[in-house]
């Protein structure tokens, strides 16, 4: 825990927290090729700095930053209903992409299910030792060690292969036994539940509910069970949850600052990420200056393959979103 008495690290902290919570949902793909109709993506080079796409060359742009965020699971044995392999999952992903330029913020909810190329990496990070295609949200089981930030630079290489070699440049990540503690943090989160869940009473379509904290894991974390056992319903339960935690976080912050400074006292031990306090500081203050432009989900299809489910986005679109958000067209 950090001490109180460093108060800047610790508002720089809790306020990529709210960052985090913001998150909740799960990613990536498999990219194929289309013709030209569909949306053609080549790589023009090895270094990703231009590609083509519909017969048009286009630049990356240097004045766009992108910071991950990922929610982390623990899952015991190969029997859970949702996994292939036993360990941590990365289930709730989502890129914020930071225009410099236009002074934008968008952010890309990136579904836990999607198939893409995951690494396999040796001890210390150093060596893949192969590459298969698999859901993104096993990469982080397929580290040799448990060194977390290597763990979650595999999620992030991935991401990174979804993008066509589009930068992330940092990452955070975060344990799911942060969102019971940071809705209680926050005297709970109140919403309109969005479906039944059987095993409460108290959480029917159409109720509102302040939440206690095992109730907003449930909320934003369930599928078995519920008639609407998909992630993207999942994942609509989980942008409710963060725009209600947000909507009652909000005017606390502006009337108290040390309503922050306790709030990290809460949450801090959840949380790593990859670098220092005064970088992450840089894009707490972008994220609250620049216009947010909303969340953008990636259309697809979900199927069920060997009893576990599949997420495939839609090539042409996520081509089309890379170039808009990352690329300007060569003059």
């Amino acid at each position: 825990m950090r001490s109180k008495k460093r108060t800047d690290t610790a508002i720089n902290a809790v306020l990529i927290v709210l960052a985090a919570i913001f998150v909740i949902s799960a990613i990536l793909l498999v990219i194929t090729v289309l013709d030209k109709r569909n949306g053609e993506f080549d790589g023009s080079g090895d270094d990703g700095n231009s590609i083509i796409y519909e017969g048009k060359e286009y630049l990356r742009r240097d004045t766009v930053e992108s910071f991950l965020v990922m929610g982390l699971d623990k899952y015991e044995g190969s029997d859970h209903a949702e996994s292939h392999e036993s360990g941590t999952q990365t289930d709730f992903i989502m890129l914020f992409v930071f225009d410099n330029d236009k002074k934008e913020c968008s952010a890309i909810n990136i579904n836990r299910d999607t198939m893409v190329k995951i690494n396999k990496l040796s001890i210390g990070g150093a060596t893949v030792v192969e590459s298969f295609t698999k859901q993104i949200a096993l990469a982080q089981n397929f580290v040799a060690d448990d060194n977390p930030k290597i763990k979650c630079r595999n999620t992030k290489d991935s991401v990174e292969a979804l993008l066509k070699g589009a930068r992330v440049n940092h990452y955070l990540s975060f344990t799911m036994d942060l969102v019971p503690a940071a809705n209680d943090a926050v005297g709970g989160v109140e919403l309109e539940v969005m479906c039944d869940f059987l095993d409460d009473p108290t959480m029917h379509a159409g109720a509102s509910v302040r939440l206690t904290g095992a109730q907003a894991l449930k909320y934003v974390r369930s599928r078995q069970g519920l008639e609407d056992a998909s992630n993207t319903a999942r994942m609509e339960r989980q942008k409710q949850f963060i725009d209600c935690f947000i909507a009652q976080v909000d005017p606390k912050t502006k009337d108290d600052a040390n309503y922050l400074i306790n709030l990290v006292d809460t949450l801090d031990d959840y949380v790593v990420y990859d670098s220092s306090d005064s970088r992450m500081q840089k894009f707490v203050e972008k994220f609250s200056s620049y216009d947010f432009k909303g969340i953008i989900d990636l259309p697809g299809e979900s199927k069920i393959s060997d009893g576990f489910m599949e997420f495939y986005p839609d090539t042409a679109s996520v081509n089309k979103l890379v170039v808009d958000l990352f690329y300007k067209e060569k003059k």
